[in-house]
């Protein structure tokens, strides 16, 4: 298992079900908060311990200095937020830092869930037990032309890390190839969205305050879904995806034929001269290699021969998410991370924006 995915588990009916991941342990569908827990290695606890430094060999004010040993001074103010089952230090935390037991975190998200009518699918650890996260499966989907089928998620996240919250996405998953698109639910155009930060207890008026982004989810796939529909009926030809890929990944090229007056431009202005047939071309042999792995997986990634993505906005934009889902970067340890967390969900939610931007000229 890649060391980034610490541990892992998944929700089993038959092997059909197993996830695009591969990883971790299967369990039984209507397994409790507890069971899911334990079978996918989170059954443990983190505490604040207080924090000292070592002050050797001078000597300062109340601190009995031994010649020879070590004296240590406590950090005011400041703990070491631990894992209680190896004493692995996980990283600081101030005085006003709650932590948030994981199985505090299961006991909300199977709430959660129960109240929506979704599976916990899977749940697991990145980055050594500082990111604790479940993906639930939605009752919903959706299917492109040609069986392109796209599920809703929500993305559950509670981070160990000071000054990050109990955070709460949706993300689109389409099936033929695993690719992913996680988006805030505080997205403006789908209301409040959630989040706790842990300066607050873990509490029923906390739990009730979530509830709100219940009905969330579903508007965020149905407004996806016309997205998508959107991009799948958009056609573009072999020079609308060399400059879709050159702005997304290498700008400096659509600048050598645009100009530099070109980024400040409108984005409908911006987007009208990607797809015009007549604007300049981009030289793709100029590419390096994120783009250039880009520009191929157009035409070689899963699901890539379907009539939703054959020769469409869709099929170009999905190349961007195949791409940081499943191939960007040297190291494929920190691969998830990056996809739902990192700087690879920026790229894809700016591949996502143009895409649109481009689909609405077309029209």
């Amino acid at each position: 298992m890649p060391a980034d995915v610490e541990t892992m588990a998944y929700a089993m009916k038959d092997r059909a079900d197993v996830p695009w991941h591969g990883l971790g342990n299967s369990i039984d569908p209507g397994a409790t908060p507890k069971e899911m827990m334990v079978a996918s290695g989170l059954d443990w606890t983190v505490s604040k311990r207080p924090l000292w430094t070592d002050v050797s060999p001078a000597m300062i004010s109340d601190v009995i200095y031994v010649p020879g040993s070590n004296s240590l001074m406590r950090v005011p103010d400041y703990f070491a937020l631990v894992r209680d089952s190896d004493c692995k230090i996980l990283g600081p935390a101030g005085k006003e830092y709650i932590p948030t037991q994981n199985a505090q975190a299961f006991d909300f998200f199977k709430k959660f869930c129960d109240a929506g009518r979704m599976q916990m699918e899977t749940a697991g650890s990145l980055q050594g037990g500082k990111q604790v996260w479940v993906l639930a499966k939605l009752g919903k989907q959706f299917t492109l032309p040609g069986g392109d089928e796209v599920g809703g998620y929500l993305l559950f996240s509670s981070p160990h890390v000071w000054g990050k919250s109990l955070l709460i996405k949706f993300t689109a998953i389409r099936v033929v190839c695993a690719n992913t698109l996680a988006m805030a639910m505080s997205d403006s155009s789908c209301g409040k969205g959630f989040r706790m930060p842990h300066v607050r207890a873990f509490d029923a008026e906390v739990a009730k305050e979530a509830e709100i982004t219940l009905g969330i989810a579903s508007e965020m796939l149905e407004s996806f879904e016309a997205t998508a529909i959107k991009l799948a009926t958009t056609k573009v030809d072999a020079d609308v995806v060399v400059r879709y890929v050159a702005d997304i990944f290498q700008p400096e090229e659509i600048i050598a034929q645009f100009g530099k007056s070109f980024y400040g431009l409108a984005d409908a202005k911006q987007a009208e001269l990607l797809m015009d047939p007549g604007s300049p071309k981009v030289d793709a042999g100029q590419f390096k290699r994120s783009a250039y792995d880009v520009l191929t997986a157009v035409n070689r990634q899963p699901g890539a021969d379907l009539e939703s993505a054959r020769g469409t906005m869709w099929g170009t934009f999905n190349a961007v998410t195949y791409w940081a889902d499943h191939l960007a970067g040297r190291d494929r340890d920190n691969a998830l991370y990056a996809s739902w967390f990192g700087p690879k969900a920026v790229v894809k939610a700016q591949a996502l924006k143009r895409a649109i931007q481009m689909a609405e000229v077309a029209r």
